[in-house]
């Protein structure tokens, strides 16, 4: 069996210091820090009060409302970032582009911790009133391999679908996994 050759052919980011590939690249370059004070959650009473979140992240920008209900932030981060890569790329002009043979790898670390966040914390200040009440989308946007799946489903691709959870090695996995993917056909 003779291996393929393999080549990155488009980037996308949302990263602590960028929110593009370019502005992450320059911002890196500098030597810039993505640490700042944490805004994404009242930390007044936690000893550590910063973080390295994303900045100027408008999910409104980028989704409708009905969208947004069905995606937790990893997710949105996700897709945004794949949407610059397949631009990046110029797949989609391809004229002989086989949407059998594209897949989608998506690393995380958790997964959807925001949506797991406020549905436990729903139910820890409502339910002994309420009883259980859950969002119907709750168990969707959790799962770590959801972002792959709405990236693939935007998209139309049906080669390759999952998410690749290895704690701090999850990018590097995954990234393992597509060229292995690719190079073996």
């Amino acid at each position: 069996m003779e291996l393929k050759r393999v080549v990155v052919t488009g980037l996308g980011a949302i990263t602590p210091i960028g929110n593009d590939v370019e502005t992450t690249w320059l911002n890196a370059v500098a030597g810039k820090s993505g640490a700042a004070p944490i805004t994404h959650f009242d930390a007044s009473k936690f000893k550590t009060q910063f973080a390295c979140e994303v900045k100027g992240y408008n999910a409104n920008d980028h989704f409708d409302r009905k969208k947004l209900r069905q995606l937790d932030l990893y997710a949105q981060y996700g897709i945004v970032a794949a949407r610059q890569a397949v631009a990046d790329s110029g797949i989609e002009e391809a004229a002989n582009l086989n949407r059998d043979r594209v897949g989608v790898i998506v690393a995380a670390g958790i997964g959807g911790l925001h949506t797991f966040e406020e549905e436990a914390g729903y139910y820890a200040v409502n339910g002994a009133e309420q009883g259980p009440k859950y969002n119907p989308f709750f168990i969707p946007k959790m799962i770590a391999d959801i972002a792959s799946g709405h990236i693939s489903m935007e998209y139309g691709y049906h080669g390759p679908n999952f998410g690749v959870v290895s704690a701090c090695a999850s990018s590097n996995n995954a990234i393992i996994d597509a060229f292995n993917l690719i190079r073996l056909g």
